[in-house]
């Protein structure tokens, strides 16, 4: 019987030193996720010891998102992601992983091979000879081909040749993105646990970026081309969605996450500015948006007066599946407010269907803004988030001075 204690605790032993061993060298990675067209994304993460426990940091520009679902097991690594529903199963050998990004959807997970190296800091290339191009600024950029031609405002800063930026468009941006200007050409990469782009075009002296490709998620592929334009802008993103001529006012019935219903004509909101936003977990822009209502406008207007509901509209008909995402949204901003799950959008259609009284619906997001006698006011399509800069700075401005408008009336 002494003999096997001895064993059973010396295995033990054995099996808690390989446990113990297993951990992630902490500083910065460089990661690269490999889409089906065999092109690489770059991206950095800090791998840091927080009370005990490894958490990891995606690094993209100059957004820091904090991973804390992170497992070791032997030489095995596990890291779910906060937000989109997707992870990474991963093998530690060294100061390397090696494995797969998993990202689920509804129906079915799409899987890309990935490869992280320890102690490396550069992104796209180790640093060597500056490009004397620089592609600072401002500039049109025209993404697709024929009918379906997207015009957006690209807004870019470089020092030396690491570039920063990212583009604009009508329903949002494409959020942080980093990168290198290298010999001719740009190389711009950002991957969020949703996002997972990667951009490249030539950088040409007469001020044009061409023969650009966007590679986007699993097997995305654009093409596009770019002009300087310190004047570019896009239209006024209160312009693009409106109410059907006779409307005045919105109104809705539909579920929360806990199975309660909530309706616009509820106590709660009445003689109230409410905030509509229309939303889905698994839409980047929605994250930032979420951050801004659910930060210091939620606790600075609140107490004010002001009501927000978040439409979400996920892309399952199943309300288990919908309410298990929406609950990682509400964990990770600590959402405050109510989050209805109101439809299923595998396009951007079903908001039109549920709000009959939406003339057009552009994209998600979009917010809708409600005076205190329950008159919609204003729409506002699309996010510009924290990754344009003085765009989001300026929308926060008029954010509030309209918020503080209607509160007055």
């Amino acid at each position: 019987m002494k003999n096997k204690a001895l064993l059973i605790a010396l295995f033990c032993l054995i099996i808690n030193v390989a446990f113990a061993q297993s951990k992630l060298p902490t500083g910065v990675w460089r990661g690269v996720i490999t889409n089906t067209s065999g092109h690489d994304l770059p991206f950095n993460f800090e791998v840091s010891d927080i009370a005990g426990h490894q958490q990891i940091a995606i690094i993209n520009g100059g957004e820091r998102l904090k991973v804390t679902d992170v497992k070791l097991v032997g030489d095995s690594v596990f890291i779910h992601m906060p937000l989109f529903d997707s992870e990474f199963k991963l093998k530690l050998v060294s100061d390397n992983l090696q494995g797969n990004w998993i990202k689920h959807s509804a129906d079915k997970q799409y899987l890309l091979p990935f490869k992280a190296t320890a102690n490396t800091t550069y992104r796209f290339f180790a640093p060597g000879q500056p490009s004397n191009l620089n592609v600072a600024g401002r500039w049109t950029a025209i993404f697709g081909d024929g009918a379906s031609r997207d015009t957006t405002v690209g807004e870019f800063k470089q020092n030396g040749e690491d570039v920063t930026g990212t583009f604009l468009t009508t329903t949002g941006d494409y959020r942080f993105l980093e990168g290198t200007v290298k010999d001719d050409s740009l190389y711009l990469s950002c991957f969020d646990g949703g996002h997972a782009f990667i951009f490249i075009a030539k950088v040409n002296t007469d001020n044009t970026l061409t023969d650009g490709k966007m590679y986007a998620g699993y097997s995305g592929l654009d093409h596009w081309t770019a002009y300087r334009n310190e004047n570019a802008k896009l239209p006024d993103a209160y312009s693009l969605t409106f109410l059907k001529p006779g409307y005045k006012t919105i109104a809705f019935t539909f579920k929360d996450t806990e199975g309660n219903t909530v309706s616009l004509s509820d106590a709660r909101y009445k003689n109230k500015v409410v905030i509509v936003q229309i939303l889905g977990s698994w839409c980047p822009n929605c994250m930032d948006e979420t951050a801004f209502i659910n930060g210091g406008y939620y606790q600075k207007y609140h107490p004010k007066g002001v009501e927000v509901i978040g439409l979400a509209y996920e892309r399952t008909p199943d309300f288990a599946q919908s309410k298990k995402a929406l609950q990682q949204l509400k964990t990770h901003f600590n959402i405050q407010y109510p989050i209805l799950i109101t439809g299923y959008t595998p396009s951007h259609g079903d908001p039109q269907k549920s709000l009959p009284m939406l003339a057009d619906f552009k994209g998600f997001p979009t917010t809708i803004i409600i005076d205190k006698q329950g008159n919609v006011r204003k729409i506002h399509t699309g996010f510009s988030g924290p990754g344009t800069g003085d765009y989001y700075t300026q929308f926060v401005d008029e954010f509030d001075k309209l918020t503080d408008k209607l509160l007055a009336e």
